[in-house]
């Protein structure tokens, strides 16, 4: 162990077989069908397909990620826009007529559901008691009568006429 030193050998070493090889003629023809066609073989081929379709598929998942960072990023940017596009405008509570904050705007909505509350109790069928009897009138004649219907044409006239006097009332109130 170390007596010596290891040297590299520059000099070529040749052996010489002293026994023949042989190959057989299936093995030479293949071999040589081989060397004469460059076609990759079947099962070479769909291993080959398969993983170019694997690293297709990892390129488009990457490239799907990167596109949902870069929305992210533009939504980001236009939300601090808009804020602070409200709270530029928050001084003066509109500018120029048409950007408003949203607290305006939330205002505003508040205020148009109070207004449609208003119009929804006064439409109530409690406050016009005739149009309310004579609709169930006619909703029992229409029960009675399956297959005549138009034996109920009395009390379809009379519902009509409460209607209109309902909203010729409704009408006179909003005046």
């Amino acid at each position: 162990m170390g007596a010596g030193q290891s040297k590299a050998d520059t000099e070529e070493k040749v052996f010489y077989n002293e026994t023949p090889i042989q190959f057989s003629q299936d093995v030479v023809n293949h071999l040589s069908d081989r060397s004469i066609s460059p076609d990759t073989s079947p099962e070479r081929q769909s291993t080959l397909d398969a993983h170019v379709r694997a690293r297709i598929q990892a390129e488009l998942q990457h490239l799907r990620a990167e596109e949902e960072s870069v929305q992210r990023e533009i939504e980001l940017a236009l939300e601090r826009e808009n804020i602070d596009r409200e709270k530029s405008s928050a001084g003066g509570e509109v500018a120029e007529g048409d950007v408003k904050n949203s607290m305006t705007l939330m205002g505003d909505l508040e205020e148009i559901r109070t207004k449609v509350d208003r119009f929804q109790t006064r439409r109530q069928l409690s406050d016009y008691p005739a149009v309310k009897e004579s609709g169930e009138a006619v909703v029992l004649c229409y029960r009675q009568n399956p297959t005549t219907p138009l034996d109920c044409w009395r009390e379809v006239r009379e519902f009509n006429a409460s209607v209109a006097q309902a909203e010729s009332q409704h009408l006179a109130s909003l005046r």
